[in-house]
């Protein structure tokens, strides 16, 4: 047999990467191609097909076989999906979201001692997890032990703020409980922010909408009431560690906003809201606040969008009115939109 030479063995080691390369490549492009077919057709069988294609192409990644366990408990083949992921708990990419999506799949089987298992197990390698602590606040409020939920929900938004989920489940529960609405009501619109378009986006908008409507009441001329919160540190000449009274700032400025307004509806709200960020922004001036969303509310009122922004939060909640806004005022939601797009919520930790 002749010796290779320097050059025929880069031509071959070239030749061999350039064909793993394809490989990778084309394994890429399979999982695509499956991904359009569950997202746009429902077609999970047809991206089974494509995604264990891919995985023979690249059987080292991590990528095609926590897709595969996706589409399995897409298709409610919860035990298939656990399959393919207990090995990836070993694999060098695992992360919280393994650990997260194996307790899934254990809670949809009804293996609830399994699930908080694997949570408990993600949260000693991923402690600052806001998925895992989420996952947690899940299983407490399954089992009806609301107040440990909502520690885990809350401890979940300290740690990943930019994570939806627990800002949604915490506004339910503080709505649903009537106790301190108002942080209900900040932890409802920030979920709205940070999940634009889902069916819990419309279904927060139509709670925040509802709660609006049933804690804003008039007995007469001038004459508004607001109940959001139970707190007895409320008074404006107040001052707890150096800030004012969050609840306070809250309903003060809904309240100022209504004493010119006789009813409640998306438009009457839109002006009330209008007003109480104008309180907001008077007392932060004085003793600084730092809340998050009122800031922001702050950006969208200085871009000229603040009307159409509180039409968007509350469109769910009267349908009928919001679309004869939207009729009236084209252009400017449209506008608002094209913003939008470009200008959403940030938070830093």
């Amino acid at each position: 047999m002749k010796k290779l030479t320097l050059l025929s063995l880069f031509i071959v080691f070239s030749l061999q990467a350039s064909y793993a390369q394809t490989n990778k490549e084309l394994a890429v492009t399979k999982l695509k191609e499956a991904i359009k077919l569950e997202d746009e057709d429902g077609k999970y069988d047809e991206a089974l097909v494509l995604i264990l294609e891919a995985q023979k192409l690249d059987p080292e990644s991590y990528t095609y076989p926590f897709e595969l366990a996706y589409t399995y408990n897409a298709k409610k083949e919860y035990q298939k999906a656990i399959d393919y992921l207990l090995p990836l708990l070993k694999h060098k990419d695992v992360s919280d979201e393994t650990y997260q999506s194996l307790g899934n799949n254990y809670d949809y089987l009804e293996q609830p001692t399994k699930a908080i298992d694997t949570y408990q197990k993600g949260l000693l390698l991923y402690p600052n997890s806001g998925r895992l602590h989420t996952e947690m606040g899940n299983m407490y409020l399954i089992d009806k032990k609301l107040t440990q939920a909502l520690e885990y929900y809350e401890k979940s938004i300290k740690l990943d703020p930019e994570y939806a989920p627990p800002y949604y489940r915490a506004a339910k529960l503080y709505i649903n409980g009537k106790e301190e609405e108002v942080c209900g009501m900040i932890y409802g619109e920030i979920f709205m922010n940070l999940e634009r378009n889902s069916d819990r986006t419309e279904e927060v908008s139509k709670l925040l909408y509802d709660t609006y409507k049933s804690e804003i009441t008039f007995s007469g001329a001038g004459k508004v009431g607001v109940s959001f919160s139970k707190s007895t540190t409320k008074l404006p000449n107040e001052v707890v560690n150096g800030r004012s009274p969050f609840p306070m700032i809250y309903e003060q400025g809904l309240m100022t906003g209504g004493s010119t307004e006789r009813e409640i509806d998306i438009n009457s709200l839109s002006r009330i809201r209008t007003t109480g960020l104008g309180y907001y922004a008077m007392l932060d001036a004085q003793v600084p606040i730092k809340n998050v969303l009122f800031d922001y509310q702050t950006k969208v009122k200085n871009a000229g969008h603040l009307d159409a922004y509180n039409h968007w939060i509350l469109m769910k909640g009267d349908e009928t009115a919001f679309n004869t806004w939207q009729a009236d005022n084209t252009a400017k939601w449209d506008a608002f939109i094209t913003w939008f797009r470009q200008n959403g919520l940030e938070i830093s930790k």
